[in-house]
């Protein structure tokens, strides 16, 4: 899908810049460019880090990515028809991104940033938080801290 949508926008998807969103995909979470560098290194030894921060530019300006700031990570954008203008909501644990498509929610933040005299530096909003299965992880440990012990 990746490689149409490149295609479609007259650019090319390259070995090292499908490599690297491969990577991506398969974390499954956001990533910081040198853990990505390191796994590049796994598969390509001469792998500098320029060569994964021009991928990182490349899909970053395709769209296809996200940029965590808050957290100096990457992560792949799962809806190419809306990736400029969700929410992100960040695990501060694992590092999971859920991506909210609520156009008029964002419009209406948007408006109250703008009218407190604010205008964004970026189109990225992101959310922090703790997910689904940190929380229950949480609530496992402690139960399990809260269990008296067997003699």
């Amino acid at each position: 899908m990746a490689e149409a949508y490149c295609r479609d926008r007259g650019e090319k998807l390259t070995p090292i810049r499908r490599k690297v969103l491969e990577l991506l995909l398969a974390s499954g979470r956001a990533t910081k460019a040198y853990s990505l560098l390191d796994e590049m290194r796994q598969i390509h030894p001469g792998s500098a880090p320029p060569t994964v921060y021009r991928a990182l530019d490349f899909l970053l300006s395709a769209g296809l990515i996200h940029r965590i700031e808050s957290i100096n990570a990457f992560a792949v954008c799962h809806d190419l028809t809306q990736c400029q203008h969700g929410i992100l909501v960040v695990c501060q644990q694992c590092g999971n991104v859920t991506e909210l498509h609520e156009p008029k929610l964002r419009q209406a933040l948007v408006s109250q940033i703008e009218a407190a005299g604010y205008r964004l530096s970026g189109d990225g909003i992101e959310l922090k938080g703790v997910c689904a299965q940190c929380q229950a992880n949480e609530q496992t440990g402690a139960e399990a801290a809260k269990a008296p012990a067997h003699s």
